[in-house]
This record gives structure tokens, sequence and C-alpha cells, in this order.
């Protein structure tokens, strides 16, 4: 029974990570402009995302554009989009395996092939959360290094955008999620007791004695 309920538990938190995953990979919220003292080094705030720009005017109108061309975006930026979209599937298909292999449903009447779908549906979401996590921290690293950077000047420089720290709390959910998945799924442990067997012994005096080996 615990075994059924960290197989919902991480199902729960995985398909939690899986929808904001996608929310986030949506949003252009991962760079928006920077403020350096406390002024704004331009006039509109600029948020951008890995399909889209964005500008706020301070009307409150707000203006979007997908990004024209594929090939004329930076390396990182297409890097991320590949990442994302392969955790994503990952999860998709993960999520999948789960419901077929959690003990809660019918789809599957043999435990042992339940068991191996679970274990294999957590190692996709724990692998999923990786892949997400590595745009995110690169895309974090990249706006760090060039606020800091005295060449790069103020109009170009941007910070952190809300969308980064949610993935990091996506790639948290799928990580743990898909280890509770992978340990409720894991089949029932055989008790590891002492095997006592009986095996006669003549005796000289021609009686059988038993002893007990272990």
């Amino acid at each position: 029974m615990a075994n059924t309920g960290l197989q919902i538990l991480g199902l729960v938190l995985s398909l939690l990570g899986w929808v904001g995953g996608s929310m986030v990979c949506a949003a252009p919220l991962w760079r928006v402009s920077a403020f350096i003292g406390n002024i704004l080094v331009t006039a509109q705030i600029a948020w951008e995302g890995l399909w889209m720009s964005c500008i706020f005017q301070s009307t409150g109108e707000i203006q979007c554009k997908a990004y024209d061309s594929l090939l004329a975006l930076p390396s990182d930026l297409q890097a991320a989009r590949v990442l994302c979209l392969l955790s994503l599937l990952l999860c998709g298909l993960a999520l999948a395996l789960g419901v077929l292999g959690a003990k809660c449903t019918k789809c599957l009447g043999r435990q042992r092939v339940k068991a191996r779908l679970g274990q294999v549906a957590g190692s996709l979401f724990v692998l999923a959360g990786f892949l997400f996590l590595v745009p995110v921290c690169w895309t974090a690293h990249s706006i760090v290094r060039d606020f800091y950077d005295p060449r790069v000047a103020d109009p170009h420089k941007r910070e952190l955008g809300p969308a980064l720290f949610l993935g990091w709390g996506v790639s948290a959910l799928l990580l743990i999620g898909g280890a509770l998945l992978s340990l409720g799924s894991s089949p029932a442990g055989i008790p590891s007791s002492p095997n006592v067997q009986s095996v006669p012994n003549r005796s000289p005096g021609g009686g059988t004695q038993v002893k007990g080996y272990v």
C-alpha cells in the first residue's frame, strides 16, 4: 500500500512538473530588462523567451513578436529550445508508461511487467528533469555573465526572468517525482530469513541424527 502511495505521489509531482514545464517553455519571460541602480536602462521593458520577444510600453500595451529566423538565433537559444522540447516529449512518454505501470490501474495484469514499466517511467522523468535543468542554468549563467561584463552596453544587459525561477522548480518536481515513482514501482523484496534444511546423518550406532544447516 505504501508503494502505491509513492507511485501516485510521484505521478502527481511529475504531472505538475510537465504542465509547469510547458508554461515555462512558452513564456517570454526568460530575460527581462535590467535595472542599473534605480534607473531602468531602457525606455521600454523588454521580455525575451525561447520563441518570442515582447515589449511592455509604459501605457500598458504589450507587443509580442516571434523570432523571424531560426538560423539567426544564438546557439544557446537553439540548444535551449531542443532540450526543452525533448524534455517535454520524454515527460509525455513517461506519463503514459507510468499510468500503465501503476499498481492502482488494471491495464496490465502481470505485476512484474507493471513494476518494470513504472521504473522506466521514473527514470524517464528524472532524465527529463535534468534535460530541463540544463537550458535554465545555461541561460541564467549567460545573463549573469553579460550583466557583469563591462564590454556589454547597459541597454543590452538583462535580468533573470521569472520563468527561470519557475524552471528550477519544474526541474525539482520532475526529479523528485521520477525518483518517487521509481521507488514506489520497485517489486516487493523477499525477506532474508535463514534457510534451515534438515539433513539426515547416520550415527555410528545405526540411528539417524538430524542436523540443521543454515
